[in-house]
């Protein structure tokens, strides 16, 4: 018996089993949910949002406050469905081709999307990759603008696992998790935004009903 078969039976007699037994099936991952009311979940989100949170009462003022945000920056919007409802495609431009997509978000001032949620606890933005939602218009403009339906900003994580226990599936080529700008200390230990991705953060929440998608 060499060095690693003795390290090997020395955990097995630990854990109690003979050699050859197979290990017993890994168990249930344990989901924490703590639901909190809608009013509770919003509160909690604008206070950790690394960014600015606007609430609209109903999708019909959300192009009003997409084009002060703007402030006259060109911008770039995925073809999400909400966004379309939105009538957002008048303040921004939509690419289906990912080359000109590409070069319109490297100069682009603000990339705009929706979200598959919002993760309240963390202040977090949830995007599933797909062709009507691609990642690049919330990485490389350097103003990110997710415009989401307060339907979708659950309590945390545990939550949206318990909805979505595959994230990613034949729909979706990632899932992206945006908590705030991009930064980093990693410069002599200075924090640093904006060096991977946007400097700044806005969401704008929208309530009342769903428009026609």
């Amino acid at each position: 018996m060499d060095s690693r078969e003795v390290i090997l039976e020395r955990v097995r007699r630990a854990l109690g089993r003979k050699p050859g037994q197979k290990p017993l099936p890994p168990p249930e991952p344990l989901l924490r949910v703590s639901y909190r009311s809608p009013a509770a979940r919003l509160a909690l989100f604008r206070s950790r949002l690394l960014g600015t949170v606007t609430v609209v009462p109903e999708y019909s003022g959300v192009y009003a406050v997409v084009e002060k945000l703007l402030d006259g920056q060109t911008a770039v919007a995925s073809g999400h469905p909400y966004l379309r409802a939105c009538e957002l495609g008048k303040l921004a431009g939509v690419f289906t081709d990912p080359e000109e997509l590409r070069n319109a978000c490297a100069t682009a001032g603000a990339g705009i999307t929706s979200a598959y949620c919002l993760l309240a606890e963390t202040g977090t933005i949830v995007l599933r990759a797909c062709p009507d939602e691609p990642r690049l218009i919330s990485l490389l403009p350097p103003v990110h603008i997710a415009v989401v339906p307060q339907d979708r900003l659950l309590t945390n994580l545990d939550e949206m696992l318990s909805m979505t226990p595959r994230p990613v599936d034949e729909d979706s080529s990632a899932m992206v998790l945006i908590t705030g700008p991009s930064r980093t200390g990693d410069i002599e230990q200075f924090l640093v935004r904006g060096v991977h991705g946007p400097g700044e953060v806005h969401v704008v929440i929208v309530q009342g009903k769903t428009p026609p998608l």
